[in-house]
């Protein structure tokens, strides 16, 4: 009996780590009896139960007894039975990521189940993400990080949670982990949709370097490489420059540059790491446009397309730079992280969505300008021990986050500033504290017990309108509960409940007159609780097919919103969504793979709520289907393909339902062939098929030049029509 409670013990302590945060391991074993028991595993379920090396268990003595290592790292999937505290969490590899083409680096998150990118303006400007019934519009309830790094931004000039990830490298992306819903402690504000932790790779297997040519003046290059510097120590770095003037009339001319300088140390169980990166973007945009002009065909006499400009001083200009450092080390206890970064992050945008409503004369055009420096720490410890007879792995963490920036509204023609319409200087510090349990009740049950606490502090000087400088506190409890069940033949279940939240922008907070109108207005809270439920099984009872679905509800206490364009908030009631999630990833030979991810969402409001045209209970902009599936065939001699289709289907527009956005359906397909062993050639035709489709739609009211009055109108942003795009990558 004291064995068996010893290997148990033993077992769960290795998996424990896994189960509190979902990630892939690497098991490195000893080369005789651990190779057995890592052969066994693999034969059972083609992948490791988490794939990520920078989560591994604690195996110190195994690791110094024996030399020789034997590893097993995940396939791409992220559907893998005992990987997660939930169905609807996964990892997705960096194989699966170098399947799919991309018109954009933020499109890297469609291979988050479920979750779609579009773009409604220029592509130097943050994408729209829709999941699970939320436009999340640029970034709001999905919070994403990069190498530990927050991208949402709270009180943004251009919308509360702004996440912009135009800087993101694809090709030094080694894993996405990614969660849904608030059932996890470890995450914060923006994360009640759900959240994408993105990791970058600290070494590179040979350097490399890479050069695209596409359709519409697209020309990209990339080159990286690592190399050690000292005992335990390398060194990365990697530059991409890019330029493309996309289909669009107005020429886009949009200029990236991109650096990021990696110093890393030590191993999986102790290491260290600091990267230093730096990004920068300029761009014309052409916004959205109305449907009417579109079906007339011309606008003041002269012809208007599809991809024309009604304003065509629209764009702008961004950077972000960073110096961050994180450090781990794993005792006989358990783990201690520890993590701090700091951010100078710009933007300077330039738009125009009502054209001649508001300044008939000059037009509508406004800037949204954004300057801050942003600091954050992190620290947690991960230990195991006893409740009771039972054994139990606990974590607790603490974070922090400082922002101090000045936004500002300014009303403009041609890019010229002409009137203020608000300043404000923000002093913003978020801070927070979990502390998650997890208890092996039985071998084929587990329950994690979390407890989530938030603070936001800030500090508001408006610059212009004394009655909006102000300061504003709030504080938060988030419990978490979960409960998995089996595996029995390969299959577990799920039950996940939780609340968490987003914040407000902090201009809402203390706001108290209209900075237009001067007209009294009432102050938001700081915090928006979010409340949401789960019930899911995975399988991986059919060879080769692993499979997840998800049934789900989250509520919202309210959808309240700052609008970045007006410098006010958007008061909208409470809110309720549910759905369906159905994740497949079939492995019919080693050779050919497909993966389908199926989600339907219900969103509607509580109560009657407005959109300024119509009432009724209907979220607008929210996505009711939606299907990605990718089909792939690899390692065929020198030849690899991978074919995506991804649907986005119908959604209302306005409260009442009576307008409904167009559903769309894009294929992308990547050809690549060895021409060596050390370069290769890759085709990616994205929009193969050539249709006609928009990435965005809205329904609003706008005036154009020889128009007497407003008319709400559909107004829409076109996708992209077929775009090839030929790339050539060498290793060295």
């Amino acid at each position: 009996m004291q064995i068996r409670n010893r290997l148990r013990h033993q077992i769960f302590q290795m998996t424990g780590e896994m189960a509190g945060c979902g990630r892939a391991v690497r098991l490195v074993c000893t080369a005789a009896a651990g190779a057995l028991a890592c052969v066994a595993a693999q034969a059972q379920t083609a992948v490791t139960p988490n794939p990520a090396p920078a989560e591994a268990p604690t195996l110190a003595s195994a690791d110094a007894a024996a030399p020789e290592k034997v590893e097993i790292t995940g396939q791409h999937a992220h559907h893998v039975v005992g990987s997660s505290d939930a169905a609807s969490q996964g990892v997705v590899r960096a194989e699966m990521l170098k399947s799919r083409p991309l018109l954009r680096p933020g499109e890297l998150l469609e291979t988050v189940p479920g979750l779609v990118v579009t773009q409604h303006s220029g592509d130097g400007k943050a994408n729209q993400y829709f999941l699970r019934g939320f436009n999340l519009d640029h970034g709001t309830d999905f919070a994403t990080s990069v190498n530990g790094m927050p991208v949402n931004m709270p009180t943004h000039a251009h919308g509360q949670g702004y996440a912009d990830l135009n800087f993101i490298i694809p090709e030094l992306v080694d894993r996405i982990d990614y969660r849904k819903g608030p059932y996890f402690a470890k995450n914060g504000d923006f994360s009640a949709a759900g959240s994408a932790d993105i990791a970058y790779r600290k070494t590179l297997d040979a350097p490399f370097a890479q050069a695209t040519l596409g359709s519409h003046g697209y020309r990209r290059m990339v080159g990286g490489g690592s190399t050690p510097v000292t005992a335990g120590a390398s060194l990365l770095g990697a530059v991409e420059l890019m330029r493309n003037d996309g289909p669009w009339t107005l020429k886009e001319g949009l200029e990236r540059t991109n650096g990021v300088l990696t110093l890393a140390g030590g191993t999986a169980a102790s290491g260290w790491s600091a990267s230093l990166m730096g990004y920068q973007a300029k761009w014309h945009s052409t916004d959205q446009v109305p449907q009417r002009l579109i079906d007339a065909g011309q606008f003041l006499g002269k012809p208007f397309g599809r991809f024309d400009a009604v304003d065509p001083s629209d764009g702008g200009q961004t950077s972000r730079s960073s110096l961050s450092a994180t450090w781990h080390d794993t005792d006989a206890m358990g783990k201690t992280q520890l993590s701090g970064y700091a951010m100078q992050y710009r933007l300077k945008l330039f738009s125009n969505f009502t054209y001649r409503m508001d300044r008939p004369v000059t037009g509508d055009q406004f800037s949204q300008q954004d300057s801050r420096q942003v600091f954050g720490l992190s620290a947690s410890r991960s230990f195991n021990h006893h409740w009771g007879e039972l054994f139990a792995r606990s974590e607790v963490g603490v974070q922090a986050r400082h922002d101090r920036l000045q936004v500002g509204l300014f009303e403009s023609q041609d890019r010229s500033i002409s009137v203020t319409t608000r300043i404000d200087k923000v002093r913003q510090t978020q801070l927070g504290a979990y502390a998650q349990t997890t208890v092996e009740f039985h071998p084929q049950l587990r329950g994690i017990f979390g407890l989530r606490a938030d603070r936001l502090d800030a500090q508001v000087d408006s610059r212009l309108q004394s009655l909006n400088t102000d300061s504003a506190s709030q504080s938060l409890l988030s419990p978490k509960l979960s409960l998995v069940f089996g595996p029995w033949r390969k299959t577990e279940f799920f039950v996940n409940t939780g609340s968490g939240f987003h914040s407000n922008d902090a201009r809402g907070m203390t706001t108290t007159a209209d900075p237009k109108s001067g007209e009294p207005l009432g102050r938001v809270p700081a915090l928006v609780r979010a409340r949401g439920a789960e019930l899911g099984l995975r399988t991986e009872a059919v060879a080769g097919l692993q499979s997840s679905l998800a049934l789900w509800r989250l509520d919202f206490a309210s959808e309240l919103t700052y609008s970045g364009d007006q410098g006010t908030t958007s008061p909208k009631g409470a809110s309720q969504r549910y759905g369906v999630e159905w994740n497949n990833h079939w492995v019919l030979q080693p050779w050919l793979q497909f993966d389908l991810d199926l989600a339907w969402t219900h969103a509607r409001f509580k109560h009657n709520e407005s959109d300024d045209i119509t009432v009724g209970r209907y979220v607008p902009n929210s996505v009711d289907r939606v299907f990605t599936g990718t089909a792939m065939l690899k390692d065929l001699g020198p030849w690899s393909v991978s074919l995506t289709e991804r649907y986005i289907g119908p959604g209302a527009l306005t409260s009442d339902n009576s307008v409904r956005a167009k559903p769309s359906l894009v294929s992308n397909l990547r050809l690549s062939r060895k021409l060596s062993p050390h370069s290769e050639l890759t085709l990616d035709l994205l929009n193969l098929f050539d249709r006609r489709y928009n990435d965005i739609e809205y329904y609003y009211a706008t005036q154009l030049s020889g128009e007497a009055a407003p008319v709400p109108d559909k107004v829409v942003h076109p996708g992209e029509p077929r775009t090839v795009r030929l790339t050539l990558r060498m290793n060295f």
